[in-house]
């Protein structure tokens, strides 16, 4: 089957040279009329390519020129238009962050990993969280605290000690960074649709930023976070690479 592909890459040299190869094999279509989007480079890059074609439709194929891949597919030239047309593809929601600052003002972002709450300084940070309207826990003093998409489950959350989740689960993980109070506090699994709120105690003396994916905001008094099920995302993966066995794997390294 014949396929339109458009071909980016990170800015990383060998990346820049798998690009020039691909596009000469395979041509080069404008992003708004590929039938399939193939980002060159690791994870990150595959983040800011899913936030940069969030609404165009196209599945995205990826293939590392990275360090760690692990949302990436094995480089190789031979066969891609094979390869894609085998591929499993994983369906996945982002984040929505909305942030309310210290000045009042709001501002919003998506995470297709996590959205994280850090301290900004001295201090551990103080913070209150309420899950659909209920008040939960009051107070969590920490480093932080991070809210977990099953996708992004193997990255920070899975670093801060927080549980891989199955790609089909329908949770979201919860998940403190060195938790002071209540002591050695985990965390927590939530149901995909829950409506978190985390409110900053202290935050004049106690700061804290929020951070969505790569977007940061800082100077932070409450945080609203749920997932967002209107942007839908379409990853392929190399047939018995899927995500889920992903996922899985990773839990027996």
């Amino acid at each position: 089957m014949s396929r339109k592909i458009h071909f980016l890459a990170s800015n990383a040299e060998d990346a820049q040279t798998a690009l020039r190869r691909l596009v000469h094999s395979y041509g080069q279509s404008r992003m708004d009329q590929a039938d399939v989007i193939v980002p060159l480079g690791g994870d990150g890059f595959m983040l800011s390519t899913l936030h940069k074609t969030q609404g165009m439709g196209a599945p995205v194929y990826g293939m590392n020129q990275g360090t760690v891949g692990f949302m990436m597919n094995e480089y190789a030239e031979a066969d891609l238009l094979a390869r894609i047309d085998a591929a499993e593809q994983a369906t996945i929601h982002p984040l929505r962050m909305q942030v309310t600052c210290r000045d009042g003002s709001v501002s919003s972002a998506l995470a297709i990993n996590e959205v994280s709450l850090l301290r900004a300084g001295p201090q551990a940070a103080k913070l209150r969280i309420a899950i659909n309207g209920k008040l939960r826990l009051d107070p969590l003093v920490c480093d932080g605290v991070m809210v977990s998409t099953p996708a992004g489950s193997t990255a920070y959350n899975y670093s801060a000690h927080g549980p891989i989740l199955p790609i089909d689960a329908n949770i979201l993980a919860l998940t403190a960074v060195a938790a002071f109070r209540p002591r050695r506090w985990r965390g927590a699994l939530l149901p995909m649709d829950a409506q978190i709120v985390i409110d900053v105690l202290e935050p004049a003396k106690r700061a804290v930023s929020a951070t969505a994916d790569s977007t940061e905001v800082r100077h932070v008094q409450k945080v609203e976070i749920g997932i967002e099920s209107s942007v839908t995302h379409h990853l392929l993966f190399d047939s018995g690479h899927s995500l889920e066995e992903r996922l899985l794997r990773e839990q027996f390294v």
